[in-house]
């Protein structure tokens, strides 16, 4: 077995003492902006301590090598996006839920990219401020584990398909299978006679948005459908109105449209409505997320469900392990279950 790798040494004060050629209580004085020091030893002290990525620790109990008691999520998403996204609320909740157990911490932030979502990691670390991270939107080509792995920090994959190949074995990963439920629904859709898909898909780039648009365009192969295809958006409901109305105003508008969440389904209805098509009997609907928003919007929306907190559970439960010294492991999450509603129905001849 491929042993964990050793994580990489943070500086200490001592390191910086004896890169500048000062006491350890100068290094402390400069540092803490307190009197003791020359101001040619501050800035001296300050230079060594900035090429050496030095940071200050943020916790007490690091300090007493008990660890930050906190654990870090970050999210490399439009922020306008996240406040109405019912699947992160609820897989927030789940990892809550068990942290508070353990009397943890949850430190969040919204980031613009994944190398800013990098920089983040690279901060807490140095700063001592989380035992952990929680990983979520894995990408096609993610530059995550690899820099966690350095760093050591352990971490808890969510949503991505393991790989043996990797080479990260002191990272968990906690995923579901999308490749099965878009099999679910295109099998749905075709028993009913639809031929003509859409799928108002995600971000691009995110590993489990490539997966179910590889997954529709092979089961649309296996059946023969030619009509059937993919487009990528921000998963907001601006942008889901926007891809439904470019989609239905084409020649040979779909008879079916799959979402990526819940908001641009019900956001998809509208735009439909607007354009004179009535669902299901112009025109199917399915959701991928199930929430109460797809019980509110008349009609109701056929989706895809799925226990998103006990996922948040399952994550937070395979980071605790990590914490507690136990080895990587990969957790597959049930299959989501299609729940057929009155937005799915026969398609007309």
């Amino acid at each position: 077995m491929q042993g964990k790798r050793s994580p990489a040494r943070r500086p200490t004060m001592k390191d910086i003492a004896r890169r500048a050629g000062v006491s350890e209580s100068a290094v402390s004085f400069a540092l803490n902006d307190r009197p003791g020091v020359s101001d040619i030893t501050r800035d001296r002290v300050r230079r060594v301590a900035e090429q050496l990525g030095w940071r200050p620790s943020t916790a007490a109990r690091a300090l007493s090598g008990e660890g930050s008691a906190t654990v870090g999520l970050v999210v490399a998403r439009p922020a306008a996006t996240l406040g109405v996204d019912s699947f992160f609320l609820q897989l927030i909740s789940g990892v809550q839920e068990v942290l508070a157990e353990r009397h943890l911490g949850l430190l969040f932030q919204v980031v613009e990219d994944v190398e800013a979502e990098c920089a983040v990691y690279r901060r807490w670390w140095a700063e001592h401020r989380v035992d952990g991270v929680l990983v979520v939107d894995p990408r096609t080509d993610d530059p995550r584990p690899a820099l966690l792995d350095e760093l050591g920090l352990p971490a808890v994959v969510t949503g991505g398909v393991p790989d043996p190949d990797a080479g990260h074995p002191g990272l968990s990963t906690v995923w579901a299978d999308d490749a099965g439920a878009m099999a679910s629904v295109v099998g749905h859709l075709h028993a009913l006679g639809h031929r003509r898909i859409v799928h108002i898909a995600g971000l691009e780039g995110l590993a489990h948005t490539e997966r179910r648009i590889r997954t529709l365009r092979v089961e649309a192969a296996g059946r023969g459908l030619s009509g059937v295809r993919s487009v990528t958006t921000d998963y907001s409901d601006a942008e889901g109105a926007a891809a439904t109305r470019r989609v239905l105003g084409a020649a040979e508008p779909p008879t079916a449209l799959v979402y990526d969440n819940d908001v641009m389904a019900v956001a998809g209805v509208a735009a439909a409505t607007s354009l004179g098509f009535a669902v299901p009997d112009d025109v199917s609907v399915v959701a991928w997320e199930d929430s109460a928003l797809c019980r509110m919007v008349h009609p109701w929306l056929t989706a895809l469900s799925r226990d998103t907190v006990s996922f948040g559970r399952t994550a937070a439960r395979e980071l605790l392990a990590l914490l507690d010294d136990g080895p990587g492991a990969t957790v597959q999450v049930p299959l989501p279950r299609l729940i057929e509603r009155e937005s799915t129905g026969r398609a007309r001849a």
